[in-house]
């Protein structure tokens, strides 16, 4: 801003339009102000300190506990709320027990089964449903339309927390009870016109040109149709926060640790893998769904890639007398994303062969997964084998209980599991203290198969796959995968540095408690 010897003040376009609107409008906070401009909040932030500083505005801050929408919220707007949910497929589902309807619904809603009965419980608390003798029935259709109208309320107060605008006590005091929202303490920026700024205005001494930042040559009349953005070089620059790792980098660094202290060796393989080392060499049928393009990444590409003749002649062999179809070498030259990092566990079994070795690898897998708080579609994996001739399955569970305790994890749950490659297998759960029980510990015994095709039939492997970004998760206290890989520096800033109990004191496997049934 400047003023000329006239007594008139001259404001760049923005700040002259933000001086219209306080007019207009009063007081407004920052987010409010900014929406009237059609700016960022960010972006009008120096202007306000300028006009302020001129004595044209007062800046009022005040601290106030504002909603902020979580994860639940989110899925709400995105999928509707459970009631919702549950009285669009009710009708295909009454006449059952509970148990049973809650069943159906979770099916045919293609919804959790813990949210199926949050949905029930609200639908029979507005008698829309009603249990009769055990059996589930359709109860009075006012109590429907009152539970799907306060369902439209609910979405349509989160609609409004979303675009920053305010809604009722009662409707806020509803959503933190169904933890759709949480309340933080926000420090609002109250922006109003000073009594100076309403009398200039009046008397026609605010007038608005446009601002220059960049000097440039011109002649003087010309420079007078411009405000002039002087350097205030008292003003002390931001100081610049210390660096770090990024906590999540910190964490596999450690696990990296942890396993060569156990006597494991890292092993690479590459992003872009063949088909034949991420499938063909698991003895995984090239029928199979898990090679479908919905569950892998193929590269539009006329590239075929090269495996040693008589490997490839081995694998069609095996593949041909196991799985009795005609075995397509051409295909198992294909490039994709490889999906799992298995794919470089038994390039070093081929390589290494009938010895008696651990290795492991921590990189990146690719898959299209459909991205939440569990599943991204790029993401860290945990693979390793074992081998040697008196590896068994005993050993792997012994090696998943000592790993967990390592990182600090004091309960598993382990499973039967399925794969197309190991057998015994078993799938072993960790239990999130926001997301229960997450699965993290796959993995089996390599079936003989996959040690014929890879040229060491002579010894066993026990292999896993570890979903090392769900152990993050957990170890770091994080409700959703994507923050692992956030962009806020601040967020990343305030990311706890890992601390594992494997280098602290001294961890036993036996500490884990292995529970049966998950609680």
């Amino acid at each position: 801003m400047s003023q000329d010897s006239d007594d008139k003040y001259y404001l760049p376009n923005r700040q002259y339009r933000i001086v219209e609107v306080l007019l207009s409008s009063g007081s407004l906070s920052v987010e409010e102000l900014a929406r009237a401009l059609d700016e960022k909040p960010e972006n009008i932030m120096r202007d306000l300190a300028e006009l302020e500083a001129k004595g044209l505005l007062r800046v009022i801050r005040k601290i106030k506990q504002v909603p902020v929408i979580t994860d639940e919220g989110r899925e709400v707007l995105s999928s509707r709320t459970p009631e919702e949910r549950v009285f669009r497929v009710m009708y295909r589902c009454v006449g059952r027990n509970v148990e049973d309807f809650l069943e159906c619904v979770s099916s045919e809603a293609g919804i959790e089964k813990q949210k199926a009965q949050i949905g029930f419980q609200h639908l029979v608390r507005n008698k829309c449903l009603s249990v009769m003798s055990g059996v589930v029935v359709v109860g009075d259709e006012y109590g429907c339309h009152k539970a799907i109208e306060e369902a439209s309320i609910i979405r349509s107060a989160l609609e409004k927390i979303m675009r920053g605008e305010t809604v009722g006590d009662n409707i806020i005091n509803i959503l933190k009870r169904r933890r759709m929202i949480r309340t933080e303490k926000k420090t609002i920026i109250i922006v109003e016109p000073s009594d100076v700024l309403e009398k200039l205005f009046r008397e026609g001494l605010i007038t608005r040109r446009e601002l220059l930042t960049v000097v440039i040559p011109k002649p003087k009349d010309e420079l007078e149709k411009y405000v002039i953005k002087e350097f205030d070089l008292t003003v002390p620059p931001p100081k610049p926060v210390g660096g770090r790792l990024n906590a999540y980098i910190e964490f596999l660094d450690l696990v990296r640790d942890i396993l060569v202290s156990m006597g494991f060796e890292e092993v690479k393989g590459p992003h872009v893998e063949l088909e034949f080392w991420n499938f063909d060499a698991l003895f995984q049928a090239q029928d199979h769904p898990a090679r479908e393009i919905h569950d892998t990444f193929f590269l539009k590409m006329d590239f075929k890639g090269k495996v040693p003749e008589e490997l490839l002649s081995r694998a069609g062999k095996i593949h041909e007398r196991g799985w009795g179809y005609k075995w397509d070498p051409i295909r198992a030259l294909r490039p994709i994303l490889r999906s799992q990092t298995t794919a470089v566990s038994v390039r070093a079994i081929y390589e290494r062969g009938e010895g008696e070795y651990r290795v492991f690898s921590l990189d990146r897998v690719f898959r299209p997964e459909t991205l939440d708080a569990k599943h991204a579609m790029e993401f860290y994996q945990l693979d390793g084998v074992i081998v040697g001739k008196n590896v068994t399955f005993k050993h792997l569970l012994a090696f998943f209980k000592e790993f967990a305790a390592a990182l600090g994890i004091r309960e598993v749950w382990f499973k039967p599991g399925y794969f197309p490659f190991t057998e015994p297998s078993v799938e072993g759960f960790i239990k999130h203290p926001h997301l229960g029980w997450i699965e993290v510990f796959p993995g089996g015994v390599f079936r003989p198969e996959v040690m014929e095709i890879l040229g060491a039939p002579g010894v066993r492997a026990i292999a896993w796959g570890i979903g090392i970004d769900r152990l993050a998760m957990a170890v770091l206290g994080l409700d959703d995968i994507r923050d692992l890989f956030s962009k806020d520096l601040d967020f990343l800033q305030k990311l706890p540095t890992p601390i594992l109990p494997y280098f602290t004191s001294k961890t036993q496997g036996s500490d884990v408690r292995v529970v049966s049934v998950p609680k």
